[in-house]
Order: structure tokens, then C-alpha cells, then sequence
């Protein structure tokens, strides 16, 4: 077995600091050491976006890296996007126009859609369609999800 390294990073705007072995992926990092829970473990080969995170402000699959490629690098979770109590835009886009219901692609698709509106901050339905495609939802046929980041596009803009 392998020495464990030391792996240190910023999550949400947290430095924080673990140890672990050289082939633990990231997202059992975040999960089991860091027990940011929210990062969701689907199908571990990175095709169905429910491990998506923002690493160093790009929507990558923590399920295919190692923890310790992440040594130095600002992550951001689900659990980073709620600040002092109040949803974010995204988020709250999301409850208002029902783009979730059992909740297990939501976190992926969070963050996959806040990647998107930062390259595209004002999207037509067809690019918000293509650019949240990544991350399969089985529950909603994505009606909600595409309403929800349309709408989280013009709140994002007027804030």
C-alpha cells in the first residue's frame, strides 16, 4: 500500500487539509474526508455528471481525479453556493421552476449550469439545452431545468 500524501486545497473558500492515499479519487475525498456529502457519486466513470464540481472555476467530474491532483487547487461544491443563509440565484431558480425532484443529478447540475451561465450569461433555450446535456437527469425530462437556468441567466444579470 502506499505511503498517503498530504493533499491541500481551497473548498467553498475554506482552505482545508487531508491526508490520503495516492489513488483515492476526489470525490471520495470530498465525501469521506472532507464530508462534503453534497457531491454525488453516480456512475464513476464520468458520463453522468452527478459528481460535477467547479475545480479552480471549471465544471469537471470529480469521479475520474485523483485527490491529489487537486493539491492547490479552489474547488467548489454544492455547499458552497448557498452564503450567509441565502440560496443562490441558480439554486433558487431550481425550487421555484421544479428543476429537481429526487435530487441525485441536482448538485452536478448546479454547478455544470454555473459554468455554463459564466461563458454564456445569456442563453437561448437551445444553448441552455446543449450546455447542461452533460449531467443525466431520469426524473424530469430537464422541462424544469431548462426554465430554471433561463431564469437564473436574467436574475444572475440583474444582480
Amino acid at each position: 500500500m502506499a505511503e498517503p500524501l498530504t493533499v491541500r486545497l481551497t473548498v467553498n473558500g475554506v482552505p482545508c487539509e487531508g491526508r490520503c492515499e495516492p489513488r483515492k479519487l476526489l470525490v471520495d475525498f470530498l465525501r469521506e474526508d472532507l464530508g462534503l456529502t453534497g457531491t454525488h457519486v453516480g456512475c464513476e466513470h464520468g458520463i453522468c455528471g452527478a459528481c460535477t464540481i467547479l475545480f479552480n472555476g471549471e465544471a469537471a467530474r470529480s469521479c475520474i481525479m485523483l485527490a491529489v491532483q487537486a493539491d492547490g487547487a479552489e474547488l467548489l461544491t454544492v455547499e458552497g453556493l448557498m452564503r450567509d443563509g441565502k440560496l443562490h440565484p441558480l439554486q433558487e431558480a431550481f425550487r421555484e421552476h421544479h428543476g429537481l425532484q429526487c435530487g441525485f443529478c441536482t448538485p452536478g447540475m448546479l454547478l455544470t449550469a454555473l459554468d455554463f451561465l459564466h461563458t454564456n450569461p445569456s442563453p437561448t433555450e437551445a444553448e441552455i439545452r446543449e450546455g447542461v446535456s452533460a449531467v443525466l437527469c431520469r426524473c424530469t425530462g430537464y422541462h424544469g431545468i431548462i426554465k430554471a437556468v433561463g431564469a437564473a441567466a436574467s436574475a444572475l444579470k440583474n444582480a
